[in-house]
């Protein structure tokens, strides 16, 4: 049975559906500004609106069939039939009321967004660096796998083709819910292959994902940037270090300063450098509003401090450990095939519990 306060929200969401049904209906929606903030909205609605439906068809089948079980009056022909039912409705009802759960606890408003992610090398030197263009690729890889589409945005990169730091979009079917667990501090166990004496060397990278906003859910004022045009440094063909292509853009209410060189283009610079400033400011605004609400997503696993050790990945043992939940995988699939799913669902998993347990 779902909970009574996850069944309230429910039933609040699907009035909230009905509400958005009738304005979408008379078009009194049509041509707003926040028309595709909206418009998402109510189709995700729609989703839990419909499976909360199914939960409650199901629920109804469900005592129909235990009291049709446990009526003696009944032939003994009926209440086997409805015996055999049960087995066959139990499942059912057991999964719809798992995921009512997890859409209503676990996963955030924003999970239907795509996401910016950034990866930052830390202690290590150029074996972290490395390991941070490991991350990338296994990211990659996982995105091959769940048909998301990947853009770099930036990208700094080292003699040994690592990277100091890689800015990059991920778009597809509910991103961001699946890629904020990897937000925190990773860890890399392994032997260096420049280690001629086969010791075992340890370095780290950081890792920070941003949902990313529509334009409407974020109001940049033009006053508000400060914009500063300059030459771009290492690899970027043959324009760098001849035109002021790279572009720093500096948010004066925040504090938040974005600077893009990825491409030739000053223009396509800027329209970089404004997605990943809106998602940073989206971000900073909604840690803020959260912290002021007290909200549920303190029970969260781990705080999602970009400094906090979520993971350490030991190749010589092929274990990948993830410290939030203390389980262990598969190094070789999860970061050489960006099998991420059996590390996403055991932390999607925990987080449902914890989260059941504070109710």
């Amino acid at each position: 049975m779902l909970p009574p306060l996850v069944e309230k929200k429910l039933q609040a969401q699907a009035e909230e559906h009905v509400d958005l049904e009738a304005m979408m209906s008379t078009g009194t929606v049509h041509g707003r500004s926040d028309y595709p903030v909206l418009a998402r909205k109510f189709g995700a609605l729609g989703k839990r609106v419909a499976r909360y439906q199914d939960y409650l068809d199901l629920k109804k089948d469900l005592g129909q069939n235990e009291e049709l079980s446990r009526n003696t009056s009944e032939d003994t022909e009926l209440r086997e039939l409805a015996k055999e039912e049960l087995g066959r409705i139990r499942p059912q009802f057991e999964a719809v009321t798992r995921e009512l759960v997890d859409m209503v606890l676990v996963e955030d408003k924003d999970g239907s967004k795509n996401a910016i992610v950034e990866i930052r090398a830390g202690t290590g030197g150029d074996e972290a660096a490395l390991f941070a263009a490991d991350l990338f690729r296994m990211y990659r890889k996982c995105a091959e796998r769940k048909k998301w589409k990947v853009e770099v945005l930036d990208q700094s990169v080292t003699d040994l083709d690592g990277f100091k730091e890689i800015t990059f979009s991920v778009t597809g079917d509910s991103v961001f819910r699946d890629l904020c667990y990897e937000r925190g501090g990773h860890r890399v166990q392994r032997v260096p292959e420049t280690e001629t004496s086969g010791r075992i060397h340890t370095s780290a990278a950081t890792v920070a994902v941003m949902s990313e906003p529509e334009e409407v859910e974020v109001d940049i004022k033009e006053t508000d940037l400060r914009i500063d045009y300059y030459r771009s440094s290492g690899p970027g063909g043959q324009n760098v270090n001849k035109t002021s292509s790279a572009v720093r853009i500096t948010h004066n209410p925040t504090g938040i300063v974005v600077a893009i060189q990825e491409e030739s283009s000053q223009h396509k610079n800027r329209a970089k450098a404004m997605r990943v400033l809106r998602s940073r400011i989206y971000e900073a605004y909604e840690n803020e509003r959260k912290e002021k609400e007290q909200s549920l997503r303190r029970s969260q696993i781990g705080s999602g401090d970009r400094n906090q050790r979520v993971r350490t990945y030991n190749f010589p043992q092929n274990r990948l450990t993830d410290h939030r939940i203390g389980q262990n995988f598969n190094l070789e699939k999860v970061i050489l095939e960006g099998d991420l799913d059996p590390v996403i669902d055991s932390l999607r998993g925990y987080e449902r519990e914890e989260r059941l347990k504070g109710l």
